[in-house]
């Protein structure tokens, strides 16, 4: 079996699930023993299993004149917002051959985002309790996942461009009352997402993403 990454550039979310679907099921049946989907999506609010109405602070034909659409998903977690300014990976695993232990996972990919923004000179964390990455009290990336027959699916989202932050305001992202940050944002500088995109497929390439040196 082998590892592959898919690069699906800039895409609508909905055909990126169905792509998501395709080797989620590659990777149960065996075909494939993991991937990683990396892309960035068209302007979308996504909605996670743990949902609720009031953490999108404005009215669904005010989005559709924006041209945002508003989709349920089954990641957990809540609200979250997705747009071309940010760097997308859906890692795809069988946990069974790894470690049984949604923590254990959620814990690797904030390490994963950690290790990619350190090549960069940005000192992000991780804060108790909390899922995502953090730089001092602002939100950086945000992970949301879904597993199935202990195989993965879903991910995560790294702000890289500074002008794609606005349409967080028009929600409560992760329910929470937080201010989102970018990677332009914490440099000052204008920085691409190809940049980051070759940093996150190296690290992955390497190591697998950190998954397979953490117990």
């Amino acid at each position: 079996m082998e590892s592959k990454i898919f690069d699906l550039g800039l895409v609508d979310f909905a055909s990126a699930r169905r792509f998501q679907q395709e080797i989620f099921q590659q990777v149960k049946d065996g075909i494939l023993k993991s991937a990683l989907i990396i892309c960035s999506h068209y302007p979308v609010i996504t909605l996670g299993r743990n949902y609720k109405e009031q953490n999108i602070k404005v009215n669904l034909q005010k989005l559709k004149k924006m041209n945002i659409k508003v989709v349920k998903t089954e990641r957990g977690g809540d609200v979250t917002y997705h747009g071309p300014g940010q760097l997308i990976a859906y890692p795809i695993f069988n946990l069974v051959y790894l470690k049984k232990d949604i923590h254990w996972y959620l814990r690797a990919l904030e390490k994963l985002i950690i290790d990619v923004l350190a090549e960069f000179g940005i000192f992000a964390r991780r804060i108790p309790r909390l899922t995502g990455v953090w730089v001092k009290e602002d939100k950086i990336a945000s992970i949301g996942i879904a597993i199935k027959n202990w195989v993965t699916f879903h991910g995560l989202a790294i702000n890289v461009k500074e002008d794609d932050l606005f349409n967080f305001s028009l929600i409560r992202p992760c329910g929470m009352d937080i201010i989102m940050t970018s990677v332009e944002s914490v440099l000052k500088k204008r920085v691409s997402i190809d940049e980051v995109k070759l940093v996150l497929t190296r690290r992955w390439q390497d190591d697998q993403g950190n998954l397979t040196r953490i117990g």
